[in-house]
C-alpha cells in the first residue's frame, strides 16, 4: 500500500533520501526505433547520480557544447524500502511517484555511439 504523497515543497527530504536513481532504456520499441536503436530482447537499465536530479526552483543548466537537447515525461517510482527478487505484493514496495522531465544532449549520446560507447 503506498505510504504517502510528497509534496513538492519537501524537494529537501527527497535530496537528502534518495540513494540512487535507476533508468530504464529502450522499454519503448517506437522510441528506440525512431532513434534508429536496436530493441533489445531485455530493457536496459542504468544508474543515474543523484546530483543530476533537479528539483522545483532549482536551475537547469545546460552546457554549452548542448546543441540539440530532447526532453520527455517520466514517470518516476520511489521504492519505500529494501527489495529484492519481489515477486509478489509488489505494491508494498513502492512509496510514491514523481513525475520528471528526462533530458537527453543527442549530439553528445551521437557522439558516444559513433565511438562505438553503449548510447
Amino acid at each position: 500500500m503506498m505510504q504517502r504523497l510528497f509534496k513538492m515543497t519537501e524537494r529537501k527530504y527527497l535530496r537528502d533520501s534518495t540513494r540512487k536513481v535507476v533508468c530504464v532504456a529502450r522499454n519503448y520499441p517506437l522510441h528506440a526505433q525512431e532513434l534508429g536503436n536496436q530493441i533489445p530482447p531485455e530493457p536496459v537499465f542504468f544508474l543515474k547520480p543523484i546530483s543530476s536530479a533537479v528539483f522545483e526552483g532549482e536551475p537547469i543548466v545546460i552546457p554549452n557544447e548542448v546543441t540539440d537537447l530532447h526532453y520527455e515525461v517520466e514517470l518516476g517510482v520511489i521504492i519505500s524500502k529494501k527489495a529484492k527478487n519481489v515477486t509478489q505484493n509488489h505494491m508494498d514496495y513502492i512509496g510514491s511517484f514523481i513525475l520528471g522531465i528526462d533530458m537527453t544532449a543527442r549530439n553528445l549520446q551521437q557522439e558516444a555511439k559513433n565511438a562505438g560507447m553503449p548510447w
